[in-house]
């Protein structure tokens, strides 16, 4: 009588418990752009990927084949060395995929990715700057990795690091964990939920990154971070990159391009878990100069600042000034006149419904500079 006192409850508990997680998982709905005509200048990847050769699960091949599945056009592939090898020798044109690799280097800062640069003759050091120069003088450029979490970054001298990561999937996961609890069978069923869930808005990232551009020009980068749970992860957080030229078949051209435009800022970054975001531009203009993501221009007459979110679906599109939000706007157009010096960048954000926190900006594009 008494095992039946307990049991049933319990059985109730579980079976309301089944009912709510269903109804949840059932109303998740990733928005879609249906029937759109894709750029073909614009294409969209995973960066910051381990595989066997380090500390992630899978082989490359294997990891190909989901980013294939996921109708990604690259993915960049990073696993620990100084540099590592068997990860570089892992690039080239494979399934339709463009694999790029590079090496996260462990170094007295905390852990930094070196991209695009030519191989070296000896191991990079383990010195923060003197490894950076090194990257820099391979014709290669470097990303700061999860700057305040894992290893966390100690913030010295700028030394000409291209890039910080923004939001870091595996960063998320594991401060996050407590969030995961109520809905743990999600991550077997429908792990996209589970992963926007466990999103946390990147205060600190963003903050000092905004820091940085006062004085460099610095890019953001999403990245997915991926020692396993590659199917979900790897469409999950994309950049999105703007070529000057439709991809290359050539894996070497192909490859300059792609790194190229990661260099030189000519990308935005998407939860496309959330909502696909391929068409998002920013721009600026100078009587006839167009001006685009990651470039200067000198401010000697006003300069109009051009938005671009024509979606099928609710957003807000906030305007950053060094740092400061400046405009809101529901519009699919957006036309901002400005002669303020400064860095300029846009963070839109999703207003449908969906299980990612409504402080985590959907898109967030890169700066454009104005120099005074």
């Amino acid at each position: 009588m008494r095992i039946k006192r307990v049991l049933f409850p319990l059985l109730a508990l579980i079976l309301i418990y089944a009912i709510w997680l269903s109804f949840q998982l059932v109303r998740f709905k990733s928005y879609t752009l249906e029937d759109i005509e894709r750029d073909p200048l614009e294409i969209d990847g995973a960066y910051h990927i381990h595989t066997i050769f380090s500390d992630g699960r899978k082989h490359p091949d294997e990891i190909v084949k989901l980013a294939a599945h996921s109708s990604l056009d690259f993915i960049i592939l990073t696993d620990h060395g100084h540099p590592n090898h068997g990860c570089l020798a892992s690039s080239g044109w494979k399934k339709g995929v463009l694999v790029l690799a590079g090496s996260e280097l462990s170094v007295s800062r905390g852990h930094l990715v070196a991209l695009g640069f030519e191989l070296p003759k000896t191991l990079f050091s383990k010195n923060a700057e003197q490894a950076a120069h090194q990257i820099n003088a391979l014709k290669g450029f470097s990303i700061i990795a999860h700057p305040y979490s894992k290893v966390s970054w100690s913030w010295g001298e700028f030394t000409a690091y291209k890039g910080i990561e923004i939001i870091n999937a595996n960063t998320a996961l594991r401060h996050n964990m407590l969030r995961l609890v109520p809905i743990f069978p999600s991550l077997l069923i429908k792990p996209e939920y589970a992963l926007l869930k466990m999103l946390s808005r990147p205060q600190k990232n963003l903050k000092k990154w905004d820091e940085l551009n006062l004085a460099h020009q610095v890019f953001g980068f999403f990245s997915v971070d991926a020692h396993l749970l590659y199917r979900p992860l790897l469409p999950s957080l994309k950049l999105h990159v703007l070529l000057k030229n439709p991809l290359s078949n050539d894996f070497k051209d192909a490859s300059r391009q792609v790194f190229s435009a990661l260099r030189n800022g000519r990308f935005y970054n998407a939860v496309d878990a959330a909502a696909q975001a391929h068409g998002f531009r920013f721009w600026a203009q100078k009587g006839e100069t167009l001006v685009f993501m990651g470039e200067e221009t000198v401010l000697d007459s006003p300069v109009i600042l051009h938005i671009q979110s024509i979606f099928p679906f609710a957003k807000e599109v906030h305007l950053i000034h060094n740092g400061e939000k400046i405009l809101v706007s529901f519009e699919d157009r957006i036309r901002f006149q400005t002669s303020d010096p400064g860095f300029y960048r846009v963070e839109v954000f999703l207003k449908e419904k969906s299980p990612m926190p409504k402080d985590i900006p959907w898109i967030v594009s890169n700066p454009i500079f104005l120099r005074d």
